[in-house]
C-alpha cells in the first residue's frame, strides 16, 4: 500500500455533482496516533448528498464524501494502542479533534470547536483537507475508529456509524427506557434506525410523516402508532400523546415544527438531528415554549463512548438497518445518488465490492 496516494471517487464540480470521477490524493501525512484503514464498505448518507451538491458550502475539490465506513487496520501509528494491524473497524463522521480543549478533556471531542470531519473537514496543523470514504483508504486518528463486533456484519455496521449514532443519541438524551413515548419525524435512514433502537429499548414508538404513504412500511418497522400530519387536526387529536420527539427529517420546512411539537406532553422535549442547508432557519415562538414547559435541542453525532455503547447495543438486538448494497464504482455511485436525489432507496446504499473496482484500477 502507498502511504503517498489514495484512490477515491468524488465530484470535481458542485454544479455537475450528477457526474462522480475517479481521483487520487495525498492524505494528511501520518502521525503516531493515526490509524490506516482498507476499506471494504461505507454507506451512502443523506448528508453525502448536502455536501455533493454544495448545500454546506463548497470549501474544496475534487471531494470525496462517505463517513459511513468499514474497514480493516493495515497500518498504526507508534502511539496507537486500540487497534492492531487486522482489526474490523468503523469511521463514522469525524476523523479528528484537537484533543486538548475543555469539550476534548471532558469525553466529548464530537463537540470539540475544532472538529475534522472526515469529509469536507481540513486539519488545522497542515490545512490537508479530509476525504472521505468512498475511497481504497482512509487515515483516521485512532479515537475515531471502532472496532466492530463480530455479529454485525460490515453492510449492516456501516449505517450505524453515522446514521446509527445519530439516531442513538437523541434517545441518550432523553433517558428513553421502557415505556417512554417517542415521536420519530421522518420515515427516511435515520429516521428508521432511530425507531428500531427506540422500539429495542422498549420504547412506545409513533412514527410521524407528511402523509399516510409510509404507513406500511413503519409498521413493518415495529412502530405501535402512526400520524400524518396531512390529516386535518392532527395536533389536537394527538395532543399529550408524546414524551420525547426525534426529528429526523433534512429539512424543517417538511413540517411545522410548532404543529409537530404540539403532540408532546408538558416538559417534552424536541430533539432535531436536522442539518438542513446553511441559509435555512428555525422559527419558533417563546410563549409556546413557555406555556408547554416545552426543550428543544440539536443533537450532532455522539461522543466516543456513545458510539460504543451503540455498536454494542445494536450487536446484543441485532439492530439491522434495511440497505441495498451496490458495488463501487463511477456508474453505480451516479445511479445510487441519482436515487437517492429521488427518495428511491429503503432505507440505505452501501457501498461494497471495493477489492473488485480498487484492486483492477
Amino acid at each position: 500500500m502507498s502511504t503517498e496516494k489514495f484512490n477515491a471517487i468524488g465530484i470535481e464540480s458542485y454544479e455537475n455533482w450528477q457526474e462522480p470521477k475517479a481521483f487520487s490524493y495525498t492524505p494528511q501525512p501520518q502521525r503516531p496516533q493515526d490509524v490506516d484503514i482498507e476499506i471494504e464498505a461505507c454507506g451512502i448518507c443523506g448528508s453525502d448528498m448536502h455536501a455533493i451538491k454544495g448545500d454546506w458550502g463548497n470549501p474544496y475539490l475534487p471531494l470525496a464524501v462517505g463517513h459511513e465506513i468499514i474497514g480493516k487496520v493495515v497500518k498504526v501509528g507508534s502511539e496507537v494502542t486500540r487497534f492492531k494491524i487486522g482489526d474490523r473497524v468503523g469511521v463514522g463522521a469525524q476523523c479528528d479533534s484537537c484533543g486538548k480543549c475543555h469539550r476534548c478533556s471532558h469525553n466529548v471531542p464530537n463537540s470539540c470547536r475544532k472538529f475534522v470531519g472526515t469529509y469536507q473537514g481540513v486539519y488545522p496543523e497542515t490545512g490537508t483537507p479530509t476525504q472521505g470514504g468512498y475511497a481504497d483508504y482512509v487515515r483516521v486518528s485512532q479515537t475515531f475508529a471502532f472496532k466492530i463486533p463480530d455479529n454485525l456484519s460490515s453492510e449492516i455496521a456501516a449505517p450505524l456509524m453515522c446514521g446509527g449514532i445519530t439516531g442513538f443519541r437523541p434517545l441518550l438524551t432523553a433517558g428513553v427506557k421502557k415505556g417512554t413515548r417517542v415521536g420519530v419525524v421522518g420515515i427516511g435512514g435515520i429516521g428508521h434506525m432511530t425507531i428500531l433502537f427506540a422500539k429495542a429499548m422498549g420504547a412506545e414508538v409513533t412514527a410521524i410523516s407528511r402523509s399516510d404513504s409510509k404507513k406500511e412500511i413503519a409498521l413493518q418497522l415495529g412502530v405501535d402508532h402512526y400520524i400524518s400530519t396531512s390529516e386535518e387536526g392532527f395536533a389536537e387529536k394527538y395532543a399529550d400523546s408524546l414524551d420525547v420527539i426525534v426529528n429526523t427529517g433534512s429539512s424543517f420546512s417538511e413540517n411545522s415544527i410548532m404543529g409537530v411539537s404540539s403532540l408532546l406532553d408538558a416538559f417534552g422535549q424536541f430533539i432535531f438531528i436536522t442539518a438542513p442547508p446553511i441559509d435555512e432557519k428555525i422559527e419558533l415562538a417563546p410563549f409556546f415554549l413557555l406555556a408547554n414547559n416545552y426543550s428543544v435541542a440539536g443533537s450532532a453525532l455522539g461522543t466516543p463512548a456513545d458510539i460504543e455503547q451503540m455498536l454494542q447495543f445494536a450487536a446484543d438486538h441485532q439492530i439491522k438497518p434495511w440497505v441495498e448494497t451496490i458495488d463501487i464504482n463511477e456508474e453505480n455511485v451516479k445511479t445510487a445518488w441519482s436515487r437517492m436525489d429521488k427518495g428511491d432507496v429503503k432505507f440505505r446504499f452501501v457501498l461494497t465490492g471495493y477489492d473488485k473496482y480498487f484492486k483492477k484500477n
